[in-house]
């Protein structure tokens, strides 16, 4: 497994970002992708369950935003999966500890916690 800081993610291509630094400590600035990458095996046709936990920002409509939840199929038997986010206005919100945990068959593969900071601009 991989993890850190990355570059863009563009969720519509086949290829995956690419590692720009190893940490676990993050810079809260726009646009600064992090999370990991897991290298999956043998794991054709099961089902990732995954959650980003999140500081406690407002969604659009004002009201705190839950953890991100979601799932995906794994599609070969040698995959490779991104969970992770990039920071996005505004910024001092996104401030503090983001966890990422990935699932398999309710087995945790994945449990990483990344820290965003305040930086000066």
């Amino acid at each position: 497994m991989n993890w850190g800081i990355y570059t863009q993610w563009d969720r519509e291509a086949r290829e995956l970002p690419r590692i720009k630094e190893r940490t676990f400590d993050i810079p809260a600035q726009l646009g600064i992708e992090f999370g990991y990458i897991l290298r999956i095996k043998k794991g054709k046709g099961k089902k990732i369950l995954f959650r980003i936990e999140h500081p406690p920002f407002r969604d659009k409509n004002g009201d705190p935003a839950p953890p991100f939840t979601g799932e995906i199929y794994i599609r070969s038997n040698d995959w490779n999966f991104f969970l992770g986010d990039t920071v996005w206005e505004p910024v001092n919100d996104k401030v503090g500890s983001w966890r990422l945990v990935a699932e398999i068959e309710g087995t945790t593969i994945a449990d990483e916690t990344f820290l965003l900071f305040e930086t000066e601009n």
